[in-house]
């Protein structure tokens, strides 16, 4: 199992688009991925799942993975937060 936080940078959050762009980037991956913020986890490649979050700009999340590649899923998915979502 690979965790990193990572702050999430642009003002709109992971709302709509961006949750799409993070979503579609973490299908990529083999591994089992998760986000967490507080004390709930949701399955990073489920849309619903990452909107119910209600994860907005300034928000801290943990971004966790467990498979044969998880932490190249970890630190894509923490490049393409940091980038703002633009890829």
């Amino acid at each position: 199992m690979f965790v990193k936080e990572v702050t999430v940078q642009n003002q709109v959050g992971l709302h709509a688009r961006p949750a799409t762009f993070f979503i579609q980037k973490a299908n990529e991956y083999k591994s089992s991925i998760w986000v967490e913020k507080e004390e709930r986890r949701v399955n990073a490649k489920s849309l619903l799942g990452v909107l119910s979050l209600g994860i907005v700009g300034g928000t801290t999340i943990k971004i966790i993975a467990d498979g044969s590649d998880e932490q190249q899923a970890v630190d894509g998915l923490i490049k393409l937060v940091e980038s703002g979502f633009i890829e």
